[in-house]
């Protein structure tokens, strides 16, 4: 390790001259791993993290086959393995910060992959690595990246008059049912992380009412994120009163929007102009340096601090009654700005607000524990 420190998500150097002979643990000793490089026992086990001396970890990574690169969910530049001697092991020993939750995948030239030796997987492509020091993500099972998630039985076919085209939202009773949790990117919350086990485990385990999750998918995540009245509208008029008539018990008269990143700006924004529709939010890092046209510059976060949202709040305050949690990656020092000047105008304007940090950067497996935390506390 440079005497400087290395850089976030960097390579840490280990000089391994080529033609040397094996060393049976090689620079893999440090870790703990059982077995040399290429047993079946050196192959069974996870991301290994040890103490890098700063406060903060290095983590072992480990490929198995053809040349890859280490690629990682908005924390880090993707790391290049290196061949350990002419065997077919690949490695990494990555840099990473205290209390850090990412997800991760590696890539070839034939294509993206999961690790085989992770059984925390997010999807068919993706793992997830989290140092020693992260908290725990109780209700949230390990699931490997070739299982299958469990569906919610009832669904809904919309074809959207306002927004065009059809979508499939499925519908699940969390305890029998009761007031709507509308989940933004609802597909990622189906496909990728099992959001369906999770909710029903932390109502088991007394941590959860009893709700009716709405899982919501996007076409058109910027459009229709982006502070645009059609998608609340259609929400409202369309999808709401299917929901109500549907097989599944639900209170639509009690509304709670989970967004993320553009779906966290988006629960806010309908919070502030459909104030008749929703007044319970769960935001996560919610994108609020956008304002109309942010995405067409270099840096889309460079403008105004808190973009078109901070400057609604402070001409007009927040609507009474409104209760609000707003979560962030302990990692997103680009967020950081937007989202604090958000929370404080949200909370002087009389709002009700609580704010929390995750273990993580702009990532859904930081994300996650803090969506059951504050959807039961939007519902309280």
């Amino acid at each position: 390790m440079h005497a400087s420190g290395p850089r976030p998500g960097s390579l840490v150097p280990i000089d391994v001259p080529a033609g040397s002979p094996a060393v049976p643990d090689g620079p893999f000793g440090r870790f703990g791993l059982p077995g040399a490089p290429g047993t079946d026992e050196f192959w069974a086990a996870a991301p290994v993290s040890v103490p890098s001396g700063d406060g903060g970890w290095t983590t072992l990574f480990r490929w198995r086959g053809a040349p890859a690169v280490v690629e990682f969910e908005s924390w880090s530049d993707p790391v290049p393995l290196v061949r350990w001697h002419d065997t077919d092991c690949w490695y990494a020993e990555v840099c990473m910060p205290a209390r850090l939750r990412v997800t991760y995948r590696f890539r070839t030239d034939d294509g993206a992959y999961a690790d085989p030796y992770n059984p925390v997987g997010a999807g068919g492509e993706r793992s997830i690595a989290a140092t020693p020091d992260a908290p725990p993500q109780p209700h949230w099972p390990a699931v490997d990246a070739s299982d299958v998630l469990p569906l919610p039985r009832a669904r809904i076919r919309w074809a959207s008059e306002r927004l065009g085209g059809r979508r499939t939202v499925r519908v699940h009773p969390v305890g029998g049912g009761g007031p709507v949790v509308l989940l933004l990117d609802g597909d990622d919350w189906l496909h990728l992380h099992p959001a369906m086990t999770a909710f029903d485990a932390a109502f088991a385990a007394g941590d959860m009412p009893p709700a009716t999750l709405v899982f919501v998918p996007a076409k058109d995540r910027l459009g229709e994120f982006g502070c645009r009245p059609q998608w609340w509208e259609a929400i409202r008029d369309e999808l709401l009163p299917l929901v109500a008539s549907g097989e599944v018990p639900a209170d639509t008269g009690t509304l709670v929007v989970a967004g993320q990143s553009l779906g966290g700006l988006s629960a806010l924004y309908a919070a502030l102009e459909f104030p008749e529709l929703v007044s319970r939010v769960a935001c996560q890092s919610g994108s609020f340096w956008w304002e109309p046209g942010a995405e067409d510059r270099p840096d889309p976060l460079g403008g105004p601090v808190g973009g078109t949202i901070a400057a609604r709040l402070r001409e007009r305050p927040a609507p009474a009654g409104l209760r609000i949690a707003f979560d962030l990656g302990e990692h997103e020092t680009r967020m950081r700005p937007h989202c604090e000047a958000v929370e404080t105008l949200t909370e002087k304007s009389g709002a009700t607000v609580r704010t929390s940090r995750s273990a993580a950067g702009h990532d859904r497996a930081g994300w996650r524990q803090a969506l059951l935390r504050d959807v039961a506390w939007a519902l309280a």
